[in-house]
Parts: structure tokens; C-alpha cells; sequence
């Protein structure tokens, strides 16, 4: 089987509906082999959406040490923290080095949650200077906003400037909390911008949501939102396959299965989406 894939927005791109996160062993450092294992793994089994971040340890590295000449295989994408116009381009200059490429098919302002950020990022020498001077020049294809926290702050973001994608939570728990689905998503869509999901298992804590056996809802219900592909970290390879599986085999949840879920999950919601453990 083939996975799936969807439109990445208005970028005409199209990718898997799962892609791999920068998270789980690639946010590490000393563990060369099985990143190494992981990353060209996940291009086997038809994955090509990949994505990493200047602050997730080693993993920039470990993709420039895995890719080699299977770059162009896949779309690439990473995040800079950095909130003025000198630090991002010096993270982007890092960035390109690190994954030893010429340029990023996404790159994006990562995680942005104050109001004093955001008029930082779009001010006279804030960051957004050069994420727009670095798509211009080629150096990056397209540039995205990531939020984690605060859905309002990313909303202004996206109103501000034209960004081609946007990486958010996306899971059950959302509804029930400063909801990114209900605030962020639609605009997101009008707009016609890639959403990127995130949080699909609230960093592994679904597992211990009573009532729920395997992670696979999570998955469908993630999928079933208006999303172009999902991002989850790996710590291992049969992690990895598993989640392939779950991509083969998706299909949409209806609304009444995605209330059922959603159902389940409301009591522990604060819980799952500020990572304590049930």
C-alpha cells in the first residue's frame, strides 16, 4: 500500500498525511545510528514530509547526517525560535549547515505564545524580515508559524502575515481547552494555508486515557480534522511502522465517532494538554 497524501495548502504540494516529527529520538543528542535507522526508514515506507526544529538537540544534524543524496526525496522542514531579524538569520544559516542542504522546503517561526513576541517577530527588525528576504532569495520555498499554547496569539500571527502553512494541536482534548481547532483552523482554511497537525497523542499520554485501547482514534481523529498531514516523533522504528499502519489504513471518523472520543476524553483534557500524567 501507498499512504495517502493531501494538498499542502495553497503551496500546491502534495504530502503523506503523516510526516515525521523532531521529536522522540531525534531530539537528542548521541544516538547517530538509530535516527540514522528511523529517518531512512521512514523514507522507505513512503513518508515525505519531515520535520526538525534549531532547538530539538541534535536532530537538525542527524538529519544532514542521514539524508545524503536522498534529499530531494522528500520535503524538508525546520523552526527558528529566534524573534529578531539577526538571530533568525544566523539560526537559518546554522540550520542549512547542520542538514547539510542548500535550502528548506518550510521553514517556520517556532512557537510563539506572548504578545510582546509577536510585536518583536513583525517589528522593524523582527524575525519576519527574514523569513520573507529568505524565500525571496530561494534559500527556503515556503515559511510557516507554529503555536503550542495560545490559539489567539497565533490568529493575530496568521492575520499579520502571509504565511504558507501553520503547525498546531490537533487532538481531542482541544475542544475543551483554548481550542486551536475552533479559533485558528477555520481562518487557517480560509486563507488556504497548509495546517500542519501536532499533539496527536498529547506526547504519549493518550495511552492512559481509560476506555481507549490503542492510539489508532487519535490518529483518525486528527486526520479527520481539515488538516494536509500530521507530524508525530518516533522513539523507535516499530513506533514508526505502527503509525505507517494507522496512515494505510485511515479512514475519516464520523461525527459521531469523533463525539464519542471526544466524549471519553473531556474529563482528563486539562490534564492531557499540559502533559501531566492521569
Amino acid at each position: 500500500m501507498t499512504l495517502p497524501k493531501r494538498k499542502l495548502g495553497a503551496t500546491g504540494v502534495d504530502v503523506t498525511i503523516l510526516g515525521l516529527g523532531g521529536e522522540g529520538v531525534l531530539r537528542t543528542y548521541g544516538q547517530d545510528e538509530q535516527a540514522y535507522r528511523l529517518i531512512n526508514r521512514a523514507i522507505d515506507l513512503g513518508i515525505t514530509y519531515f520535520e526538525s526544529a534549531h532547538a530539538y538537540d541534535g536532530s537538525e544534524s542527524y538529519y544532514g547526517a542521514a539524508l545524503q543524496e536522498r534529499r530531494k526525496e522528500i520535503f524538508l522542514a525546520s523552526k527558528s525560535h529566534a524573534r529578531n531579524r539577526s538571530g533568525a538569520l544566523d539560526q537559518l544559516n546554522k540550520t542549512l549547515d547542520a542538514m547539510q542542504t542548500d535550502y528548506l522546503d518550510l521553514w517556520q517561526i517556532h512557537d510563539v505564545r506572548e504578545e510582546s513576541e509577536v510585536k518583536q517577530i513583525f517589528g522593524s527588525g523582527g524575525a519576519a524580515e527574514t523569513f520573507y528576504a529568505a524565500k525571496k532569495k530561494g534559500l527556503v520555498r515556503y515559511v510557516g508559524i507554529t503555536g503550542h499554547h495560545n490559539p489567539s496569539i497565533i490568529r493575530q500571527c496568521i492575520e499579520a502575515f502571509d504565511f504558507d502553512t501553520v503547525l498546531l494541536p490537533v487532538n481531542p482534548a482541544e475542544p475543551a481547552a483554548l481550542s486551536f481547532l475552533e479559533e485558528v483552523v477555520p481562518l487557517a482554511v480560509q486563507k488556504n494555508m497548509g495546517i500542519i497537525g501536532m499533539k496527536v497523542y498529547f506526547r504519549g499520554l493518550a495511552k492512559q486515557v481509560p476506555g481507549v485501547s490503542s492510539l489508532q482514534p487519535f490518529f483518525r481523529f486528527a486526520l479527520s480534522q481539515p488538516v494536509s498531514t500530521i507530524v508525530i516523533g518516533c522513539d523507535s522504528v516499530r513506533q514508526l511502522e505502527d503509525n505507517v499502519a494507522y496512515a494505510e489504513l485511515f479512514e475519516p471518523m464520523t461525527p459521531e465517532e469523533q463525539g464519542e472520543l471526544l466524549a471519553i476524553v473531556r474529563p482528563y483534557a486539562r490534564q492531557l494538554m499540559y502533559y501531566k500524567p492521569l
